[in-house]
C-alpha cells in the first residue's frame, strides 16, 4: 500500500540520504510532464501532456498556459530561438512566442499512438518516443529528429517510451521504457546509439522508472511513475540519495536556476479516483528541491 509522507521511505537501503521537495504550484496539470529550464525562458516550462499545453512558472507564483496542439509529449529550446515539439504523431517547430513557425508532416497516421519523453543530445538531434494510448506491448518506437529536419525510426518494439538523458562527456545515452523497470545505457556517438545494455533495475520499493536527468558528476535521478520519489543513482546503479514526495506519479524532473542547484519535478492526477485524489490533493503541482553541492548540467539544444 502506497503512503505519500515527505518522509522516508521504509524500502529505502539504511543510510540513504532523505530530501525534502517542496510544491511550488498548485496542482495545475492532469498531467505534467517533461520540466525544461533555460536562460531564454522567465521560469521552469512544462507540459500538461494530453491538454496540449505548455505550462511556464514565471516568478514565484504565475503559470502561464499556453495551447500548443492536441498533445504536448515533450520539447526542448532551439540553438536560434524558439522550441521543437513533439506532438501527438510528430514534430513542430515554435518560435519565442511559442507559435507554430513549421509543422513538420506526421510521422505515422495510427490514431493509438501518441508522442511520450524526449530530449536533445550533444550533437544536437532530438530524440522523442512513442507509445500505444492502451499502452499495448512493444507498440511504441524511438525516433530521431536530426537538425536537417530528417525522421529516423531508431528502436521499436517499445511500451511505454520514456526518459532519454546524456552523460556529461556525451558519450553515453541512457533511455527508459517504463514496464521493463530498468534504466538502459547506449554508447552515443554522433546521433547514433549502439551497445544497449541495462544500466540498473529499479528493485527497491514500488514505482517504475518514467523521466530522468544527469547532473554534472554523472549521477542520474530518475521519476518513479507510482512510486511518488525520485531517486539519485550511480552510473553503476548504486543509490545515492531519494526524494520523497506526498504524490504517487511522479513523472519527471530537470535541474534548473541560475546555478542548476534546483531539482523540479513534475506530477500527474491522471486517471486517479475521487479516493486517491483526496489523498494527494497535490497531485499535478509542480515540486522543488534545493540541492546544496550538486549542480545539473544546462539543458542540450536542438540545432534545427
Amino acid at each position: 500500500m502506497l503512503t505519500f509522507p515527505n518522509t522516508p521511505d521504509a524500502n529505502l537501503p539504511s543510510g540513504v540520504p532523505v530530501l525534502t521537495a517542496r510544491p511550488v504550484t498548485p496542482a495545475v496539470a492532469e498531467h505534467g510532464e517533461g520540466p525544461v529550464w533555460h536562460p531564454s525562458f522567465d521560469g521552469v516550462r512544462w507540459v500538461d501532456m494530453q491538454a496540449g499545453d505548455i505550462l511556464e512558472l514565471a516568478g514565484t507564483e504565475d503559470v502561464r498556459r499556453t495551447h500548443v496542439g492536441t498533445v504536448a509529449a515533450c520539447f526542448r529550446p532551439r540553438r536560434d530561438g524558439g522550441i521543437v515539439l513533439a506532438n501527438q504523431r510528430g514534430f513542430v517547430l515554435l518560435d519565442e512566442a511559442m507559435q507554430v513557425e513549421r509543422r513538420l508532416p506526421e510521422v505515422w497516421d495510427d490514431p493509438g499512438i501518441r508522442m511520450n519523453e524526449g530530449a536533445a543530445d550533444p550533437a544536437g538531434n532530438f530524440w522523442a518516443g512513442s507509445m500505444a494510448y492502451d499502452q499495448t506491448p512493444g507498440a511504441g518506437a524511438l525516433y530521431r529528429l536530426a537538425p536537417d529536419l530528417s525522421v529516423e525510426k531508431v528502436l521499436d518494439g517499445v511500451t511505454v517510451s520514456n526518459g532519454f538523458g546524456s552523460s556529461p562527456d556525451g558519450m553515453r545515452a541512457y533511455y527508459v521504457d517504463t514496464p521493463t523497470r530498468k534504466i538502459d545505457v547506449f554508447d552515443h556517438r554522433d546521433g547514433t546509439l549502439s551497445g544497449r545494455r541495462t544500466a540498473l533495475r529499479i528493485v527497491e520499493g514500488p514505482g517504475s522508472p518514467d523521466g530522468l536527468t544527469v547532473d554534472a558528476e554523472g549521477c542520474v535521478w530518475v521519476a518513479l511513475y507510482g512510486g511518488a520519489a525520485v531517486h539519485r543513482y550511480t552510473p553503476d546503479g548504486e543509490l545515492l540519495a531519494a526524494v520523497p514526495l506526498p504524490v504517487g506519479q511522479v513523472t519527471a524532473c530537470t535541474f534548473g536556476g541560475p546555478e542548476l542547484d534546483r531539482l523540479y519535478i513534475t506530477t500527474s492526477r491522471e486517471n486517479l479516483d475521487a479516493d486517491a485524489l483526496a489523498a494527494q490533493p497535490l497531485a499535478g503541482a509542480l515540486f522543488c528541491v534545493d540541492l546544496p553541492g550538486v549542480r545539473g548540467l544546462p539543458v542540450l539544444e536542438f540545432a534545427g
